[in-house]
């Protein structure tokens, strides 16, 4: 490191050389054509900073990986997990989406708290969920990294807040349902079953694929709830973990009496249908809600229906919470708003003033003109 004189040209050079801290190979930086030895002196100062900056960073990329590199590590964690399948897909999903082109050669510790509330804001075109979603997976990533001690601490902000609204989706009415079912049973359309069973049980997707015959007790109107299936995992636990048991409504035993005796050697009380395995069920129930002149709604909707219409009918939300497997009243909260039971009643005492009888309202277009 140091300055030279160029007698010909009456110019300074400044240059700095250091050893690789691993590698240990020379790496050199210079700069010519400076007119004064201050100048000089200054340049060299800054080339061994701007060295010092470097070789730092180059030492740190051995011992700590780029963000694209540690996600690879992340992944391999989080398959060794109790995480399902389908889920960890999510996460890979969505990590490789929104952060692989932006933090992609960025080492961890290079990802500031504001980076990371700055990359959240930018997400405007998404939702307030999604973007909520995406600042969970990225916590996730840095916990991992403080677990292994990559990093000294989790740069994951965490007084994010996040405008989720608690509209629900479009469900059916019962009216709808009973429209839906009857087409369905009049047209003998092969998906009828499976939206009988969504319908009068609010069954989640992967539950009614899942139900199998000795789960299910006719007699007494009862089944057996503990397993749900999806196109990652397979056949699993329900979502909750928990088993619990259901209610078969007395018309609904029918339907399962006539489909058991189609299918004595079935051990699933549904039938398989080609495009259910490929995971389009939405698609289809899509296509004959339009037709009917129906709500667009989601399969998963079904069960939202189903909440709803149970509620309205006054049945209490404990019970409909128990057979639809929620364990979470705050989600449950949302189905109550929607059948408006929170409210049900609470104007019927109401009185503030006589507004008399219908026939005393006068009907101002039928009343003679006055000349």
């Amino acid at each position: 490191m140091g300055i030279k004189l160029n007698k010909i040209s009456g110019t300074w050079r400044a240059f700095v050389c250091k050893r690789h801290p691993i590698t240990k190979k020379p790496t050199t930086k210079t700069k010519d054509g400076l007119k004064s030895k201050a100048e000089a002196l200054r340049a060299e100062k800054k080339l061994r900073d701007e060295l010092a900056v470097r070789l730092d960073r180059e030492k740190r990329v051995v011992k700590e990986p780029a963000w694209s590199n540690f996600l690879l590590n992340y992944y391999e964690e989080l398959d060794r997990r109790e995480i399902s399948r389908k889920t960890v897909e999510n996460i890979k999903l969505c990590l490789e989406a929104h952060t692989a082109k932006i933090w992609g050669e960025r080492l961890l510790s290079e990802i500031s708290t504001q980076d990371i509330r700055d990359f959240i804001h930018s997400k405007e075109e998404l939702s307030e969920s999604h973007r909520k979603n995406i600042l969970k997976y990225i916590r996730g990533v840095f916990n991992y990294a403080v677990e292994i001690r990559a990093l000294q601490a989790n740069p994951t902000p965490g007084n994010m807040k996040f405008k989720i609204g608690e509209k629900l989706k479009s469900v059916l009415t019962l009216e709808q349902m009973k429209t839906l079912l009857n087409y369905a049973k009049s047209s003998d359309h092969e998906w009828y079953p499976i939206w009988a069973m969504a319908l009068y049980t609010g069954l989640r997707n992967g539950e009614l694929y899942a139900l199998t015959w000795d789960k299910v007790d006719l007699d007494n109107r009862r089944a057996v709830i503990d397993s749900a299936w999806n196109s990652k995992d397979g056949f699993k636990d329900t979502k909750s973990g928990h088993d619990r048991m259901i209610e078969l409504a007395p018309e609904l035993v029918v339907l399962l009496k006539q489909l058991k005796l189609k299918s004595t050697d079935r051990h699933f009380v549904l039938p398989r249908i080609d495009r259910w395995d490929k995971g389009e069920q939405a698609r289809e129930l899509r296509r004959v809600l339009e037709g009917l002149g129906l709500p667009r709604i989601r399969f998963h909707d079904l069960r939202a229906s189903w909440a709803t219409m149970m509620l309205s009918r006054g049945i209490e939300p404990i019970k409909v919470m128990s057979m639809g497997g929620w364990r979470d009243l705050k989600t449950m909260q949302r189905y109550i708003r929607k059948a408006g039971v929170d409210i049900s009643g609470i104007s019927d005492g109401l009185s503030l003033h006589n507004p008399g009888n219908l026939g005393e309202v006068l009907d101002f277009k039928a009343a003679p003109s006055v000349n």
